[in-house]
C-alpha cells in the first residue's frame, strides 16, 4: 500500500524541460518535475537511467545542457552556491573519516554546513539522541558496519537541518534491517517537515515514497503517488502452480495479453494487460499444451509490476 501524502504544499523543486549531454550521450532528456514541501518523493529507474546525473543538477553540482530549474527557491544554473548552502546531501559513496570518531565527523560537518559554533554541541547532541548514535558517540567511523555508517552519514547530511534533503542511492548495499530503520527516519524528517528526494533501484521502496518519478534512459515515463502509477498500467496479477513451468512460461509470454511472466518457487506469477483476467487467460493458454494448473490465487500489482511493464512498452 501506498504512503498517503499528507502534504500539499507549494513546489520546492520545479524543473522544466530539462536534459544533460556528455558529448554525444543524453543522460537526461526533457524531464520536468514538481516536489512539493514535505514530501517524500522517490525517483526509480535502474543503474544508468539517468536518476544521478538528474539529481546533480538539482543540487547545483552539474549545469543543464537545456531546460531550467528551481530549487529552494533558487535557479539551478544561476544560483548553485545558494541551493548547496540551504540543502542536504547525501550519496550511496558518502564520505566519513573513517580515522575520526562519530562525534568528530558530525562536529566537522557542522563547521562545514555552518552551524554556529556556539549551537554546535547541542545540535549534534540532538542529532546522536534521534539517530540511536549517543552510545557509538567516541567510536571510530571507520570501525561501524555498513548500517551504522549509513546512520552517521545521515546525521552528517542533516546537521544544518535542512528544508530539501537529497539522498541519491542511499540504501544500496545496506542490509534489510538497516534499511528499514533508515525508512523509518526517513519519515520521522519527513513528519518534521523535511523534503525528501530519493534515488533508488529498489522497486519495494517505492511503495514508502508519497510520489514517484520513472525515469528509464534519462527519460520520465510518468509521475504519481504509487496507486495512481499502478493504477494507469491496468494489469491484474495471479499466481498459478503449473506442471512443466518452463514451458508454461514460455507460452504464456507468447500471448499478446501477458505482460510478464516469473517464477517464484513452484508458482509462475502472470501479469496481465488491459485489466484481463489472468485466470482466463491462463487456462485458455495451458488448456492447448494439456498443462494442469493445481493452484491459482490474485495477486497485488506492485509498482515493479508497473515499471517493468513501462520499461517494456518504451
Amino acid at each position: 500500500m501506498s504512503v498517503p501524502d499528507p502534504h500539499g504544499g507549494e513546489p520546492i523543486i520545479v524543473t522544466e524541460h530539462l536534459a544533460r549531454h556528455f558529448g554525444s550521450l543524453v543522460a537526461v532528456r526533457d524531464v520536468s518535475l514538481s516536489v512539493r514541501r514535505g514530501e517524500v518523493f522517490g525517483v526509480l529507474g535502474p543503474n544508468g537511467a539517468g536518476k544521478s546525473t538528474t539529481i546533480r543538477m538539482l543540487c547545483g553540482i552539474l549545469d543543464p545542457t537545456s531546460g531550467r530549474g528551481t530549487v529552494v527557491g533558487f535557479d539551478i544554473a544561476r544560483d548553485a552556491e545558494r541551493i548547496k548552502e540551504r540543502i542536504g546531501y547525501m550519496t550511496q559513496r558518502f564520505s566519513l573519516y573513517e580515522d575520526l570518531t562519530v562525534f568528530e565527523n558530525l562536529w566537522f560537518f557542522a563547521g562545514i554546513y555552518g552551524v554556529p559554533f556556539r549551537k554546535r554541541r547541542q545540535r549534534i547532541d540532538q542529532v546522536l539522541v534521534r539517530t540511536g548514535l549517543d552510545a557509538r558517540r567516541d567510536q571510530l567511523a571507520g570501525t561501524l558496519s555498513g548500517g551504522w555508517k549509513q546512520r552517521v552519514a545521515l546525521a552528517s547530511a542533516t546537521i544544518h537541518e535542512p528544508p530539501l534533503l537529497f539522498l541519491d542511492e542511499p540504501t544500496a548495499g545496506v542490509d534489510p534491517v538497516s534499511r528499514r530503520e533508515f525508512w523509518d527516519e526517513i519519515h520521522r524528517l519527513a513528519a518534521d517537515g523535511t523534503t525528501i528526494l530519493l534515488t533508488t533501484h529498489y522497486m519495494d521502496e517505492a511503495e514508502r515514497c508519497h510520489r514517484l518519478a520513472f525515469i528509464f534512459h534519462g527519460e520520465l515515463l510518468d509521475t504519481g503517488t504509487p496507486d495512481e502509477v499502478v493504477e494507469r498500467r491496468h494489469l491484474r496479477v495471479a499466481e498459478f502452480e503449473v506442471q512443466r513451468a518452463t514451458a508454461a512460461a514460455d507460452a504464456l509470454r507468447a500471448h499478446p495479453l501477458v505482460d510478464e511472466v516469473a517464477h517464484f518457487g513452484d508458482f509462475l506469477r502472470v501479469a496481465t494487460r488491459n485489466n484481463s483476467d489472468p485466470q482466463t487467460v491462463v487456462t485458455e493458454v495451458l488448456s492447448k499444451l494439456a498443462i494442469d494448473v493445481h493452484r491459482y490465487r490474485e495477486a497485488r500489482v506492485t509498482v515493479e509490476d508497473a515499471f517493468v511493464s513501462m520499461a517494456r512498452a518504451s
